[in-house]
């Protein structure tokens, strides 16, 4: 039988580990075992990080539109609730750009009756 040389796999392994570890602190960049195990937990706080991103982002739309409200004189929940109930079908995000970049449009959609 012929003679198997073994490592290419590990070496691989290794390899894209380390790769995936540059630019860590300490010994978590160039040792495996420390690298195997940080890249482990940047993968739980990524995989967390991208649903908080959404939660996030929501928050910072309705808190926005609650200080346009307010400029208004209403608050955020009076608003919205006129919103939905003359079927204007804009979402927060989209009501807070307005908001934000064309506040005369934003006006016109609250004042609207």
């Amino acid at each position: 039988m012929a003679r198997v040389k073994r490592g290419t796999t590990a070496n691989k392994r290794r390899k894209n580990v380390l790769k995936l570890t540059k630019g860590f602190r300490w010994g978590r960049k160039s040792k495996f075992r420390a690298a195997k195990e940080a890249m482990l937990h940047a993968g739980q706080h990524a995989y967390r990080g991208r649903k908080q991103k959404k939660r996030d982002y929501r928050a910072l739309w309705i808190t926005r539109l609650s200080a346009a409200a307010k400029k208004q004189g209403t608050s955020y929940n009076k608003m919205f609730a006129e919103i939905t109930k003359q079927s204007i079908k804009l979402n927060r995000k989209v009501l807070s750009e307005l908001a934000l970049n064309h506040p005369k449009v934003f006006e016109k959609i609250v004042k609207a009756k």
